[in-house]
């Protein structure tokens, strides 16, 4: 092989390698896409939230929030706080909805009384009747039945009246028969009182709050 043929080869091959090297160092690695952030939370759930708390706000100045509507909202709270904002949003949500219809129940019972009764000041009747408990039953839900007393804070009356047979206000039985009593103004304004300031309580258990009630 003649030395000018050795020296374009040894060319070829110099040329090839710069061409490779070039490739090879021109190629880039895409970086990798980097999440979005999720808002915690986010507003649509602290909308939520707050909506809730306003509406429980006006159900607990008329007397008439449920028990469960704040609970929901602390859990709610709860959710938010761990970024699970689609749960938050449905948590505050319901509770929202249970404070519509709680202040819908008030006015729907303070209608029905003016109407029976032909008053426009608000107060509100006591029934004088029998209850039979049923399955799933409890004080604070046969009280704020509209046949009771259409307020569930009232249900300490019940209690008192009937704690012959009601050992823990919070522990009722299927086929037990209560009292319904025709209640004073007095009477209501203690019982709703007690309601509220009751304080913690569990199943199984009696509360000395309920005793010192029932002692007055």
């Amino acid at each position: 092989m003649k030395k000018t043929d050795l020296l374009k080869m040894a060319a070829v091959a110099v040329l090839s390698t710069g061409l490779m090297v070039g490739c090879a160092s021109d190629t880039k690695e895409e970086p990798a896409p980097v999440a979005e952030k999720q808002d915690c939370p986010s507003a649509a759930a602290k909308n939520a939230i707050y909506s809730a708390k306003i509406k429980l706000a006006r159900a607990e100045k008329l007397g008439y929030a449920w028990r469960d509507t704040g609970k929901m909202i602390k859990d709610a709270e709860k959710a938010a706080a761990k970024c699970d904002n689609d749960k938050a949003i449905e948590l505050a949500n319901m509770a929202s909805e249970q404070a519509e219809n709680a202040i819908a129940q008030y006015h729907s019972e303070q209608k029905r009384y003016n109407e029976q009764h032909g008053s426009t000041d608000g107060a509100m009747a006591s029934a004088d009747s029998e209850y039979t408990v049923v399955s799933g039953d409890n004080l604070w839900d046969i009280s704020g039945k509209q046949s009771i007393y259409g307020n569930p804070y009232q249900w300490p009356l019940i209690y008192k009246a009937n704690s012959d047979q009601i050992k823990d206000a919070d522990l009722i039985y299927p086929g037990q028969v209560f009292s319904i009593p025709n209640a004073s103004a007095g009477e209501i304004d203690a019982a709703v009182q007690h309601a509220k300031t009751r304080g913690a309580w569990s199943v199984g258990a009696v509360e000395q709050s309920d005793q010192d009630y029932l002692a007055q």
